[in-house]
């Protein structure tokens, strides 16, 4: 670019990446294509002036219109006839999401060993309680008085289901030929019959899928929990995003090529479940996948723990991306 930070030059790495052709950027100044540019006008013209480069490890810019572009940019002032300033820009979206990704990971097998142990130390007293109301219910005379003893045993039963299911993911999946949309299908019947109303499932399949070896019965646990929880915000939210009802979209593409977990995939399948409710409050926006948070009032918050377990049982990864209105979960499957 210029002195006037009037771009001079794009190559077609640059066209690609800002998703415009070179003719649309030439003779346009840099900073005025982005949202809130003024901070990186600032870097560039203090660059020229001083003769001095700069260095950015993670520069964001926005497009209007389009999501914001996270780049490692590195700013050299150069010598030539009609151009002062060499910017290099290069995504690094694929490194912070791997880096996502290994946290994520790390803390979900740290929060794994920490319930295992717990739950194995809560079965323990849970038995000891249940088994004392049941003898204490037969010593009583009183039908009134048992009320309270079926309470302690109910409770206690209560408990015990959620202790199981905290300690369920660890069965290991059974590989069998999956197709995703039948997947889809059937948790697209199940929220029907449990949401007959308020809610509409629009499907948006790609249709050159190929099936894949997995455990349905997983799959189908965790695209349903992230669906149901879909349908719940949107009910909670009064489901009328935009005043046209709530809607959830299933949507089905190829990816390629894609790294999960470092490890690199010629081919993947994404599902993205979407929803037009009210989004992820933002206090829990970084913490949805732990194990008992919960946006739900009464929720166990176990719901996209499970889900992000068994997809990880399956070599793959979820994310979120959540604003009011839209909320995105990508189930991103390696098909190998």
């Amino acid at each position: 670019m210029d002195g006037d930070l009037r771009v001079k030059y794009v190559n077609p790495a640059a066209e690609a990446l800002f998703a415009v052709s070179r003719r649309s950027l030439l003779e346009q100044r840099f900073p005025a294509l982005f949202a809130d540019s003024s901070p990186l006008d600032r870097l560039l013209r203090q660059a020229i002036r001083e003769e001095r480069g700069f260095a950015d490890q993670d520069l964001i810019l926005t497009q209007p219109g389009h999501e914001s572009l996270h780049l490692n940019c590195i700013a050299t002032p150069i010598e030539l006839p009609d151009a002062a300033l060499l910017l290099e820009l290069r995504p690094i979206d694929q490194r912070l999401r791997i880096e996502r990704e290994e946290q994520r990971l790390n803390q979900h097998q740290a929060n794994r060993e920490l319930i295992r142990n717990l739950a194995h130390e809560i079965k323990n007293p849970l038995g000891g309680l249940r088994g004392s109301a049941q003898l204490l219910e037969r010593e009583l005379d009183r039908p009134g008085l048992r009320e309270y003893t079926q309470v302690i045993i109910k409770e206690a039963d209560r408990l015990q289901a959620l202790v199981n299911r905290l300690l369920t993911p660890h069965r290991p999946a059974v590989e069998v030929p999956v197709n995703i949309h039948e997947v889809c299908e059937r948790v697209c019947s199940l929220i029907l019959a449990e949401f007959p109303e308020g809610i509409r499932v629009e499907r948006d399949y790609d249709a050159s899928l190929p099936d894949f070896r997995g455990d349905p019965e997983q799959l189908i646990q965790a695209v349903l929990n992230v669906v149901r929880n879909a349908a719940q915000a949107i009910h909670r939210g009064g489901g009328l995003a935009g005043g046209n009802g709530g809607e959830i979209m299933l949507r089905t593409r190829v990816a390629r090529p894609v790294t999960l977990a470092r490890w690199p995939n010629k081919l993947a399948l994404e599902l993205q479940v979407i929803d037009n409710g009210p989004g992820v409050p933002s206090d829990i926006r970084d913490k949805i996948f732990f194990p008992l948070v919960s946006g739900t009032e009464g929720g166990t918050g176990l719901g996209l723990t499970l889900a992000q377990t068994f997809v990880q049982h399956h070599h793959g990864v979820i994310e979120c991306e959540s604003q009011p209105g839209r909320t995105c979960f990508s189930i991103v499957l390696p098909l190998r």
